[in-house]
Order: structure tokens, then sequence, then C-alpha cells
């Protein structure tokens, strides 16, 4: 009896996916265990294993996307892959090896070169054909998901964003000073992103009106606080979630933050690891973003922006120096958060990375 492969249930609310990667192909022998096929839903990407050994065949074409529960494929126990067809090549002889152009015919003895003057070329006008000047293929789940749920952003939401600027100065100084003795401690980098989030912590509880969702006609106050970080990926955005990120050291941050930058990669991003955050960081920063206005991550109400660190003379105490400067944007409900409260936020999470000593001793 053959063994069916079916699309595994993946999380609550996924109905379908895409076969993004068969890593076994048609007539492949597998065994228990063996990755079979990598499944690309509008959230996460999940790689299926077989739980049967035999020989497979595949039912479903690489790109088709299917429904959850469905079959893709079955496992034929005990079968062996079936012989490919063999290639007869006819022998050579040896006038066939000959260099065309030293092989002498009939026909080649009668070919005369044109006279220098009459040789005459012919323009090549003839316009590519429309295929190869563009590339047709459809959206990936995910990319489909990001897309609705931007539109749904704008659509439902009065988005506002307000700017500032920070002085990293201080905070550059003190990673180079501390680098080498906190990686050899904690086997981690000391980055930015970890200052950030607690930054924005210590925000969020300054400014609680900024910890909120609008669910209907009630607002949900957040006594938590579960940051998202955005993440690039070739298949598109994704924001992990730091949870207890109050309760969480600058290397305990670095080392979650480096975990699921690996897991991004290697595309084993889970569903779990998406879910409820209260707050988002974006930085444009790392892919040389001066200025810009992000876009709200529903259902939360405000999302911070960094951006590109750059070297900029500033007035200081009268006197003109030069500064390493980042300007900062949060975007916010402004149903639901005032302006001072978002300003405030704002100048807080400023003041706390100009200041960064105590973020780091904390």
């Amino acid at each position: 009896m053959n063994h069916p492969v079916i699309i595994p249930a993946v999380g609550e609310s996924i109905s379908s996916g895409v076969i993004a990667l068969w890593h076994k192909k048609d007539n492949d022998p597998v065994a228990v265990g063996d990755l079979l096929f990598t499944l690309e839903t509008d959230k996460v990407s999940t790689e299926v294993t077989a739980h049967e050994a035999g020989i497979l065949k595949t039912l479903v074409a690489e790109g088709a996307e299917v429904k959850i529960g469905a079959t893709v494929a079955e496992i034929i126990p005990g079968a062996t892959p079936a012989a490919e067809p063999s290639t007869v090549i006819p022998p050579v002889s040896a006038a066939a090896l000959i260099a065309p152009e030293k092989r002498e015919t009939p026909a080649t003895e009668k070919i005369v070169s044109p006279a220098p003057d009459k040789i005459t070329t012919s323009p090549s006008s003839t316009p590519a054909p429309a295929e190869t000047r563009v590339t047709r293929k459809k959206l990936t789940p995910l990319r489909r998901k990001i897309a609705l749920q931007l539109v749904a952003a704008q659509q439902n939401a009065a988005i506002l964003t307000t700017f500032n600027e920070s002085d990293l100065t201080s905070l550059i100084k003190l990673r180079r000073d501390v680098q080498e003795t906190f990686q050899a401690k904690h086997g981690v980098k000391l980055g930015l992103m970890s200052f950030f989030i607690k930054a924005a912590v210590e925000a969020l509880q300054a400014f609680p009106e900024v910890n909120v969702q609008l669910e209907g006609e009630e607002l949900l106050q957040n006594h938590y606080y579960d940051i998202g970080v955005a993440v690039g990926t070739e298949k598109g955005l994704v924001v992990p979630v730091v949870r207890d990120a109050e309760k969480r050291s600058l290397a305990e941050l670095e080392q979650q933050l480096l975990e699921y930058a690996n897991k991004a990669r290697a595309g084993k991003i889970e569903l779990t690891d998406l879910q409820g955050g209260v707050f988002t960081i974006s930085n444009g920063g790392v892919y040389g973003s001066l200025l810009s206005t992000p876009i709200l991550n529903p259902p939360q109400s405000a999302i911070l922006g960094m951006h590109t660190i750059q070297e900029r003379p500033i007035v200081i105490d009268g006197k003109i120096e030069i500064r390493a400067m980042m300007y900062l944007a949060l975007s916010y409900d402004h149903r639901v958060i005032d302006g001072a409260q978002a300003v405030g936020f704002l100048k807080k999470i400023k003041e706390s990375i100009e200041h960064p000593l105590p973020l780091f001793v904390a």
C-alpha cells in the first residue's frame, strides 16, 4: 500500500501554501526523516519530512499552490527507482573528427569569397520578443500577505509620523570600548538593536498610552513588552518578536536577535516567533535609508524607524562639532495616540540612546 504525503496543518488561519522546493525528486529513494519539500505559506516556511521509507512519486509540481490536507506525493514501500533510459552514442568516424574548416568537399570548393567592396551587412532591427522583456510570476503567499497587510494598515488607521534625531556618538564609543570583553563573555557581538529595544521598553513604560491596540470600539492597554524586530529576507519582510524584553539583558537580547536572524536566513522562522508583539522596530539604516515613514504593523498602534548613521556638523554649547547622527521616525495611529504622547515617546527614546550607560548596566 502506498503511503500518501499530505500537506500538514502549520498554524491557525493558514489554509494553503506553495511547494517552494522539492528536496527529493520524483523516483528518488527516501528514508524515514528525509526532507521532502519546503512549504511556503503567508506567514512561515515549513520543512516536511518523510514518515515512511520507499520511492517517492510526486503528484504536484514545484511552485504549485496546495490546500492544507492535500496529497502531494506518495511513497511506494519496497520499490526500487525506475531505470533511466540508456543513451547509445553512435561510433564517430575519423573523418567526423576533422575540423570543418580543414575538410575539403565539392561544396566547400565552390564557395567564393566576395570582393571586399561588395560585402554588405544586414542590420539587426527585429525587436526582441515580448516574453524576453519581462518575466511574469505569481506572488508568493508571503508577499501576498505582506501586500494585503500593508494596504489594510493604510486604509484602517490614521497614520501620522513624527521625526527626531539622536546623537549616537556616546553609544558608538561605549560599544567600541566594551565590545571585546562583551563578545568574549557572551559569545555574541554587542549591536545597536539591543539598545533600541531597551530604549523602546523604557519609552513604553513612561508613555503607556503608546502601548495600546484598538479592537472594534474597545482600547486594549497592554502591560507587557514583547517587541517585534523587522527582518528582511529574500522572500519578504518578517517580524519575529522578542518576548519579555524588559526582563532581558543586552546579551540575552543580542543572542535572541542572532537566533532569529539565522532562522530567517534559513527560512525556518516559526509561526509562534511572529505572534503577539506590541511594538515594532524597523531598521532601514542597514540598507542606507536616511529617512522614511514606516507603516504600522497591525494590530499595533506604533512603529519606530531607525536610519543610517551619518557624521554631521552639530552645534553643541555654541560650538560646531562633528557627531554621529541618526534620524528617528515614529509612525502611530492618531485615532488612539495623541501627538503630544507620540512626540514625548520619541524624545524619551532619543534621550535613552544619547545616554546609553544606564541601558548597558540595567
